[in-house]
């Protein structure tokens, strides 16, 4: 009861929808996630929950390196992608966007709202999730936009401060 119980709390807490990508001796390999926070802005750092089911987390470990791309609102079939619920004919999910190599070697999307570029520093094993603690090595702010958000199961997007009600 506890576990449903808090998967329904989970649902209703609003998250920006990230991917997060590695690319390095680990493979290149990318996943959707909503569980992203600032750990601190004096020393930048962040930190990220990766299922350990997911190949991304074992190329992330391995890589030691990742890139977190904050999602604008059209890329909601970016995010089913990277999340599994969309297949490409030859399974790339990289494929069908533009991407770029960071300082890190980390993949960028080209029009993400923003990219944070991340050397791993900790990690913990958490029940079915590994979390990354990372410095943050350099960020890519674009075009100011709306976030992709998630919450209540489904995808929404934020109204902006004095933008008008739909």
């Amino acid at each position: 009861m506890l576990r449903e119980h808090f998967l329904e709390g989970m649902s209703r807490a609003a998250a920006t929808v990230n991917v997060v990508t590695t690319d390095g001796p680990g493979g290149r390999a990318g996943v959707t996630v909503s569980a992203m926070s600032s750990v601190s802005a004096d020393r930048p750092a962040l930190l990220v929950c990766v299922h350990q089911a997911s190949p991304a987390c074992q190329a992330i470990k391995r890589n030691g390196r990742f890139c977190v791309n904050v999602l604008r609102a059209e890329h909601a079939a970016i995010s089913d992608r990277f999340a599994g619920r969309h297949k490409t004919a030859d399974g790339d999910k990289f494929a069908g966007a533009r991407w770029r190599c960071l300082a890190t070697g980390a993949p960028a999307l080209d029009d993400a709202l923003v990219a944070f570029d991340c050397t791993v520093m900790k990690e913990i094993d958490w029940g079915t999730h590994t979390v990354f603690i990372a410095d943050v090595v350099d960020v890519e702010l674009a075009e100011p936009g709306r976030p992709l958000i998630y919450a209540s199961r489904a995808y929404g997007v934020p109204r902006l401060q004095g933008e008008a009600a739909a």
